[in-house]
């Protein structure tokens, strides 16, 4: 019984809106009632009424509500819905949203159960030689670009560590040993000019096939799709995991959908021009798959199996232990560790293999996307071999584009941590995220300032250039 007041906000992003009339039923512990207010949600508008109701609710439990469609069905983006309780001090029960309202006639909840407790995401930490292995490229079928055959190598590359902590190449071996076959020659720095860099060439065209395929599609656009799908799946929009991680679920599904339609799609981006396109970067997919494992992901864990933790050539500033790919979560520490891998595959992995396209792919002879002459099996290369192997002015012309739409930074980003959307309703999770943001505002800092020291900075894990969520 009183006077409940009502907010409802709406979102501010294109047609967010609806024509179609909203209606709204209070339901609390006692009872049920109807709010007899028509609403017409208007795009960024955030609208306010009272309404005066005779029956006892009780404790408000959820809004319900319905949408009626006029002519057509006119989608709603619903931010939140806030009611406050009858009396000078009633109390203030915000129902978030933040999702499309579509259809005609069916009634959808809105709960509010409390929130429990999270953890916030954690920061992470960050012989002589190295071995880059590309044997995953050996037997993929490399693509035929307008009638003309492409060519795809499989290197082997032994790296020195310097002092400095750079890694420099030692010797590049662009086959495997094959039998009946002549062993394959081992390419090195002493070698002519245009011989040594035609095979970097090579391993950096074998760099781009597995960066876009293993690193960027698979471990992070694909794994980010496998949380989302499995958040929506087996959690109620009430469950706390579930509000820690739609955030960084944003826009996945539609940046996915247009990779499968538009760039390895059959006569997609990856057949007009790249040298596994045509049905060899769906058979590199199924093959590296093969190889994700839980401490993969995880990258002090990753760096410790390769022998690169503590290096100062990779820059991860904080210590994340994890252990073994789990089937079930028994405690609040596996839970944590496990969560905490999601959210930083669909941030901070991501991030780390998405923001440098444009500055290493624009250049083209630099990570050259396929390749027109078979790899040398001599060492007479001439600059004109060089020219005739690397991708000709079309193919260049389109790398440059593709690299471009991938690698630019996106006008609205949500960096990370900074989304707008208030899944957590009371004081405790807001709490936690205020502090990860200081905590954020920090590291991002402390990541200026060592910047200014390098040669090179490094900024594709400073907070503030990092996307949210894996949406571009």
């Amino acid at each position: 019984m009183g006077v409940y007041r009502i907010r409802v906000s709406t979102g501010d992003s294109l047609y967010a809106g609806s024509l179609n009339q909203v209606q709204l039923w209070l339901v609390g512990q006692h009872g049920e009632a109807a709010v007899e207010t028509r609403l017409r949600p208007m795009q960024g508008k955030e609208e306010e009424f009272k309404v005066d109701l005779s029956e006892y609710l009780g404790p408000l439990l959820f809004v319900k509500l319905r949408k009626r469609r006029l002519l057509q069905d006119d989608a709603w983006f619903c931010n939140w819905i806030s009611v406050r309780t009858p009396g000078s001090s009633g109390d203030e029960f915000r129902f978030p949203c933040y999702r499309w309202v579509e259809g005609d006639g069916s009634g959808k909840k809105m709960p509010n159960f409390h929130d429990s407790p999270y953890h916030p995401l954690p920061r992470i930490q960050g012989h002589t030689l190295f071995e880059a292995d590309f044997s995953l490229l050996d037997g993929i079928k490399a693509n035929v670009i307008l009638c003309s055959q492409q060519h795809l190598a499989a290197p082997l590359v032994m790296l020195k560590l310097q002092p400095d902590g750079k890694l420099l190449p030692m010797a590049i071996q662009l086959q495997l040993p094959s039998s009946g076959s002549p062993h394959p020659p081992l390419f090195l720095p002493t070698d002519p000019p245009m011989v040594w860099l035609l095979a970097k060439c090579w391993v950096r065209s074998a760099d781009f096939q597995l960066h876009e395929l293993q690193s960027h599609l698979l471990r992070g656009h694909l794994m980010a799709e496998v949380f989302a799908v499995a958040t929506m799946r087996c959690l109620p929009s009430v469950h706390p995991i579930f509000k820690l991680m739609l955030p960084h679920l944003r826009y996945t599904m539609e940046i996915n959908l247009r990779a499968r339609t538009g760039l390895v799609s059959d006569l997609g981006v990856f057949d007009q021009v790249v040298g596994t396109g045509g049905g060899g970067h769906v058979q590199l997919l199924q093959r590296a798959g093969s190889f994700l494992t839980y401490r993969s992901f995880c990258p002090p864990d990753d760096l410790a199996d390769r022998g690169l933790l503590g290096s100062p050539s990779f820059h991860f500033t904080r210590s994340w232990p994890l252990a073994g790919f789990p089937t079930s979560l028994q405690t609040r520490e596996q839970a944590c560790h496990f969560i905490t891998m999601c959210i930083f595959t669909c941030t901070g992995q991501h991030s780390s293999v998405h923001l440098g396209q444009l500055d290493w792919y624009t250049w083209v002879p630099n990570t050259p996307c396929t390749m027109r002459l078979p790899p040398p099996t001599t060492k007479d290369a001439t600059l004109e071999t060089v020219m005739a192997t690397l991708p000709n002015f079309h193919q260049a012309s389109l790398q440059m584009s593709m690299t471009w739409q991938m690698g630019r930074r996106q006008p609205v980003m949500v960096a990370l941590g900074q989304h707008k959307e208030e899944y957590f309703s009371s004081a405790e999770p807001k709490a936690v995220l205020k502090k990860l943001r200081e905590e954020l505002a920090v590291l991002d800092k402390e990541i200026e300032i060592r910047n200014a020291k390098l040669e090179m900075p490094y900024e594709y894990l400073k907070p503030s250039l990092m996307e949210n969520s894996v949406a571009i």
